[in-house]
């Protein structure tokens, strides 16, 4: 696809490409095949720090903090939150003060405020017409914001919570999140829900242990990740002390999302990444997301996407009961990262969800010229 119309899948729809099983089924690996990988997690790390004669490598370095003396500049503006952190953000669209439509966007993995898609690909004309107001910020440990150690999915939607306050956004406001971005997205769902004016979610990663997903339909969608992801998230969701080492070490491969590998790109995405790429080295994304630090950036969030969750988006009910708003989940049907079969679960089992699916598209088709213009109007006006 590139640019087309989008496609609608019904609940009904939905159910006929899911296999039957018994629900609340918790995913889990062949015991005896699972106790054997739990036991290497444990023992391997052991191995290497022994012959390498090095403990500290199972540690991570401590982070580099934005405006620390040897840290990295703070450029950005930024908001102080209740418990001290600092969170970086940017402003796009028409101001706030005048602006019909104020969203709040939240970033994917190993990116920064920088990338917010929806913002530099609607059209201008569409963000004059409509009065849209957008506001990106950097997760926390990304960019200029502050590390969270103690960071939870909770924790997150009180920071986004925070962020609509002191900027004065008002008494609601809208969500779209992309990739683990509008994994994270969830937790507004679950903890800030009345703050909610609207919500998208664009190829939102999935968290294969979800206990609303059938075994048998996550087992099939976790092998289809390329073996060294599997191993990955594996650790992130096992042995997440482990999950720096793991990814740092060089006796088996870390995650191939981490390493960039293009196996993990569809036809469509490897068309788009060289204009995502030309907007990074042109400036777009000036600073590095890992900039203070691999650990409370991207590994962080491995830990905190893939880990044991909080609640489980499946049993998540409505935010609008009367229609006062909406929900909607764009995925491609083609996308390597995040298989579109659970996500056609969950729009079987969330019947409020209005579920685009887009034949043909990968997991970047935000990129697609015009196709935000068209996810944004949904959200926005319904249409």
């Amino acid at each position: 696809m590139a640019g087309g119309p989008t496609r609608k899948i019904s609940a009904a729809s939905a159910r006929a490409h899911t296999r039957r099983a018994r629900q609340g089924s918790s995913f889990k690996l062949p015991s005896e095949i699972e106790s054997s990988n739990l036991l290497f997690l444990y023992e391997v790390p052991i191995l290497y720090s022994s012959l390498c004669g090095d403990a500290k490598a199972i540690q991570p370095p401590p982070p580099k903090i934005c405006g620390s003396p040897g840290g990295p500049p703070v450029t950005a503006p930024r908001i102080k939150l209740r418990d001290g952190r600092n969170l970086a953000y940017k402003e796009h669209g028409v101001s706030k003060d005048v602006a019909k439509f104020k969203i709040i966007f939240l970033h994917g993995f190993d990116n920064t405020r920088h990338d917010a898609v929806i913002a530099s690909q609607l059209s201008p004309g569409m963000v004059e017409e409509l009065g849209i107001y957008i506001v990106s910020f950097d997760r926390p440990g990304y960019g200029q914001s502050d590390p969270h150690p103690r960071r939870t999915l909770k924790s997150l939607a009180l920071d986004i919570e925070e962020l609509a306050d002191k900027l004065g956004l008002g008494s609601k406001f809208y969500v779209a999140g992309f990739s683990m971005g509008g994994e994270m997205t969830w937790s507004c769902l679950k903890y800030i829900p009345h703050r909610l004016a609207g919500v998208t979610l664009l190829a939102p990663v999935i968290n294969y242990w979800w206990p609303g997903f059938p075994s048998n339909l996550s087992t099939e969608a976790y092998n289809l990740q390329l073996p060294a992801d599997q191993w990955a998230l594996r650790v992130a969701h096992y042995a997440p002390w482990l999950t720096y080492w793991w990814n740092t070490q060089k006796w088996f491969p870390g995650s191939a999302v981490v390493n960039f590998d293009p196996a993990n790109l569809s036809s469509q995405d490897k068309e788009l990444f060289p204009k995502i790429l030309e907007g990074k080295i042109n400036g777009v994304n000036e600073e590095r997301s890992r900039q203070q630090g691999e650990y409370e950036s991207i590994f962080r969030d491995l830990m905190i996407a893939f880990g044991f969750w909080e609640f489980d988006p499946m049993d998540l009910e409505n935010p609008f009961p009367n229609n006062e708003g909406s929900v909607h989940l764009w995925q491609g049907d083609e996308d390597r990262l995040v298989p579109v079969t659970l996500q056609r679960y969950i729009a079987q089992r969330l019947s409020w969800i209005q579920y685009h699916e887009l034949p043909g598209s990968g997991h970047l088709f935000p990129a697609v010229g015009g196709m935000c213009d068209t996810i944004i109007k949904a959200m926005l006006i319904g249409k």
